[in-house]
């Protein structure tokens, strides 16, 4: 007693595209009137269509503040951070910055720079020479009175403090 199904099919020559969303037509420029709704019920999906179009208005009017230089995204941190990218572990084609060495930047009200970091072991080849060239060169970024390396082995490096860019670069992505 099996029952035959079949599927009925229709062939066109074309189906009309719907039409496109528009803000315009999702927020009516003549909102009904909103009232604010009780404590004990939530506002309903009309008063919360009936608001205006603008309600961003004095958001997007903000303009952005501008970052202090010593601090992330001020002028003379980002001009240290870009020297650190272009200092490149000997070993590995990757900059030190990237590749997770360095742990942090600090720059002093007094414009000094305090570049905490670390190094892929405490065996490694340029163990004596790294701090001191990353200090002559972070010191010679101009608005920078003075520059100051410490190196750490706590916590210790490893491949998870490397960037996707570092990654991707190594093959490891």
């Amino acid at each position: 007693m099996s029952e035959e199904r079949k599927i009925l099919v229709e062939e066109v020559e074309s189906v009309a595209k719907p039409p496109l969303a528009k803000v315009d037509d999702a927020v009516d420029d003549k909102p009904e009137p909103v009232v604010a709704p009780s404590p004990y019920e939530a506002e309903s999906d009309a008063a919360k269509l009936g608001r205006k179009k603008d309600y961003l208005e004095g958001f997007l009017a903000q303009q952005p503040t501008e970052a202090p230089s010593g601090e992330a995204g001020g002028d003379l941190y980002e001009a240290v951070v870009d020297t650190l990218k272009s200092i490149y572990d000997p070993e590995i084609p990757v900059n030190i910055y990237d590749l997770g060495l360095i742990y942090g930047v600090k720059i002093t009200p007094d414009n000094h720079a305090i570049v905490t970091m670390t190094l892929t072991t405490p065996h490694c080849p340029v163990a004596e020479s790294m701090p001191g060239e990353i200090e002559l060169q972070v010191g010679s970024v101009p608005g920078v009175g003075h520059s100051e390396v410490n190196l750490v082995w706590d916590p210790p490096w490893d491949p998870g403090k490397m960037s996707d860019e570092a990654k991707l670069e190594l093959g490891m992505l």
